[in-house]
């Protein structure tokens, strides 16, 4: 009963903690602009996501070590290197976005400027990061985002024309004021965001905290084969209540109270406000994990201890990387810079570090010396090797995608 238990809280907060501010934003912007035409895309980037990370979990349970520690050890110390470079900026980045994402929805509620509110989120996320226990980052906050269903709920109210919605899923049904230019960058935008690279570093390392085993890998597998394309869903439905009240009206989507707003209008202000409370924990849960990431990547390359498990004076260096991570995006924040501007370079930067973070990873799990009779079958290579393709091409097409279309301005 114990295990069965397990494997639901382990779908329920993956499902709230699927979505994070790239997500909630991507996802209202392209609904706002393409309808439902690109929601094809968010499906390649979940299934995606899925594949690698249960290759990274399954590395964790059956070697007990995680992501960085192993691909520095097999790739050697300058692949190893680069990988941590590309990975550690676009991580830092997108935890500087998630931090100002969680001071955009206290603004929502507070009236107060964000900027006023930046450095009590950043003494907040680093207080959790520093003494609350793994499992209540994880599961609190993963269950508070369950709140975000209100989108879907919110999406049956509106009550669209299903038929239509369903039928704008093609391409082809993209708006004809679009350029296809502009519809390829929210393309990669939309696949970074559901592949972010902080995702695998957290969940690896998760499961060495919380000490997998090879026994834990079918409950691994059911957490991402169920509770991440459940939380893809939610993407769906946030795309979806964008294209029903924003589409038909030509508004574009440039704050977080406008990705709310169809939440007001389907089911009201208390609807609005469980959503509201979905923002909170979506961010301030991706704001944790990627704190958390930060750490891991440079401890795990490094050498020295880390992890939510060891003693902070045992895991001092782990725990003062947390600190300035923290103080670095608060201080970038203070600037008075963008947060959705901020979000809208990290997902598409995301994009271009996706092959400098996944491909260690089909590596090594593919390395019987590391996983055994658990390595990697002929599916799991097939979806690996496929998606590698799909992570290159968009890889190589972001910078110039954002130069031609001034950031989807074009």
């Amino acid at each position: 009963m114990k295990r069965y238990f397990a494997v639901l809280l382990g779908i329920l907060t993956a499902i709230g903690g699927f979505v994070d501010i790239g997500d909630l934003v991507t996802n209202a912007q392209v609904g706002a602009r393409f309808g439902t035409s690109l929601v094809g895309v968010v499906a390649l980037g979940v299934v995606g996501i899925c594949v690698f990370a249960e290759m990274s979990g399954r590395i964790a349970a059956v070697s007990r070590r995680a992501t960085f520690d192993l691909v520095r050890e097999r790739l050697g110390p300058r692949m190893g290197f680069l990988n941590l470079v590309g990975s550690m900026l676009v991580t830092l980045l997108t935890f500087i976005a998630e931090i100002g994402g969680v001071a955009l929805a206290l603004q929502l509620v507070s009236s107060l400027h964000h900027l006023l509110i930046v450095p009590f989120v950043a003494a907040a996320v680093w207080l959790v990061l520093w003494r609350a226990k793994f499992s209540s980052i994880e599961n609190v906050l993963g269950l508070m985002g369950l709140a975000l269903i209100g989108f879907a709920v919110a999406l049956w109210q509106l009550g669209p024309d299903w038929g239509q919605l369903v039928a704008g899923v093609s391409p082809a049904e993209k708006p004809e004021g679009e350029g296809w230019a502009t519809y390829a960058y929210f393309a990669v935008a939309l696949f970074g965001a559901a592949m972010t690279p902080y995702e695998v570093f957290f969940f690896s390392s998760g499961g060495v905290e919380e000490r997998w085993t090879s026994k834990d890998i079918g409950v691994m597998r059911a957490n991402v084969f169920i509770g991440f394309p459940l939380g893809g869903l939610l993407s769906v439905a946030i795309a979806g209540c964008a294209a029903t009240v924003f589409l038909p009206a030509g508004v574009a989507v440039e704050t977080l109270g406008q990705v709310g707003l169809p939440v007001a209008v389907g089911i009201g202000k208390i609807g609005l406000a469980v959503v509201v409370l979905g923002f909170f924990a979506a961010t301030f849960g991706a704001a944790c994990e990627t704190g958390l990431s930060t750490g891991y990547s440079l401890a795990q390359y490094f050498g020295f201890p880390w992890g939510k498990f060891v003693r902070p004076k045992e895991a001092a260096g782990f725990h003062i990387i947390l600190l300035l991570a923290t103080v670095v995006a608060a201080g970038v924040l203070l600037t008075g810079v963008d947060p959705i501007m901020v979000t809208e370079i990290s997902v598409v930067f995301s994009a271009i570090a996706l092959p400098l973070t996944y491909f260690p990873i089909l590596v090594v799990a593919n390395d019987p010396d590391y996983l055994g009779e658990h390595v990697n079958g002929p599916v799991a290579n097939a979806l690996g090797v496929f998606y590698l393709v799909v992570i290159a091409v968009a890889a190589l097409a972001a910078i110039p995608l954002m130069a031609v279309t001034s950031m989807g301005q074009g």
